[in-house]
């Protein structure tokens, strides 16, 4: 797929012709394809969606654009595809990039101003971080965008070490089990939000990105903040993988195995029910205390 130039994408030129990119390329494919189908971001029986793809410029949302197109450009994503780049008027910015890598690329795009940045920065008082206040003005322009163009789901480039972050960020500093879905309703009912590298390694992101090169933009807002709680998760994730290999796709295989009857949320589990006798053979999966813990005796 990748051996002729008419036969792939302008996203994909320049491609590297080694063994090592080829099976990069084909199992972040096959993981985006994974994510897809199980969360059903893609309603096959309906109309044509037309979705909302956000591009910072950093590494996971070149490699969202580029996997998203080839799915699409190989007739295995029946959406139509909008990239968006938000200008959120931080100094120095390379307005110029973004469009012209686009324009050049021959991908549908839409280039938004908004000035959230001196909101954030006006708000936000010295040695707090932005991340909160940023997210929340980005994504209120992002949805504003895709309503005017009609889309049907605004489209992020979070991968699965963002959602594993996340969910030791609930877990240590919000007190509750929790992390990014990797699909979302609004809660005006009228988008969606989808995260379709849910299953991508960062690290394959980083490599995929720059085997072609594309033009990285570092974010100058919450990217040039020292002491993030973020970053600190991120150092112990590091830590723990550094030791025992293997850990991050183990722990988040986890957060898609939950078991409810083995949790202390009784929103979840009717706790209170469990009193009665149930017939052999007819207890449910998810009252079944057997596999894990010992029966008290």
């Amino acid at each position: 797929m990748l051996d002729e130039a008419d036969d792939i994408h302008p996203l994909f030129h320049g491609a590297p012709r080694t063994t090592e990119f080829r099976k990069l390329r084909k199992r972040i494919v096959r993981e985006t394809r994974e994510a897809i189908d199980r969360y059903g971001m893609v309603d096959r029986t309906g109309p044509r969606a037309r979705w909302l793809v956000c591009l910072s410029g950093g590494k996971d949302s070149y490699t969202l654009l580029a996997v998203l197109t080839e799915l699409q450009w190989r007739g295995l994503l029946p959406v139509d595809i909008l990239a968006c780049n938000l200008d959120q008027g931080q100094p120095n910015f390379p307005a110029t990039v973004l469009p012209a890598f686009l324009e050049r690329m021959g991908v549908p795009h839409r280039i938004e101003y908004a000035d959230t940045y001196s909101i954030v920065t006006d708000k936000i008082p010295a040695g707090r971080t932005f991340c909160a206040l940023c997210s929340r003005l980005r994504r209120g322009n992002l949805y504003r965008v895709a309503r005017e163009e009609g889309c049907s789901a605004v489209v992020l480039g979070h991968h699965r070490d963002d959602i594993l972050e996340t969910f030791f960020l609930n877990l240590f500093h919000g007190g509750k089990i929790a992390t990014m879905p990797p699909k979302l309703l609004n809660d005006e009912g009228d988008l969606q939000v989808l995260r379709p590298l849910a299953h991508v390694a960062e690290a394959d992101c980083e490599r995929f990105a720059a085997a072609l090169d594309y033009p990285i933009i570092p974010c100058g807002l919450c990217g040039s903040q020292d002491g993030l709680q973020r970053q600190a998760i991120k150092a112990m994730l590091d830590g723990w993988e550094a030791k025992a290999p293997g850990r991050r796709a183990k722990m988040f295989s986890a957060l898609g195995q939950v078991r409810p009857s083995h949790m202390l949320d009784p929103a979840l589990f009717d706790f209170a029910g469990l009193g009665g006798t149930v017939p052999d053979g007819d207890i449910p999966a998810d009252r079944d205390n057997s596999t894990d813990i010992p029966r008290l005796r």
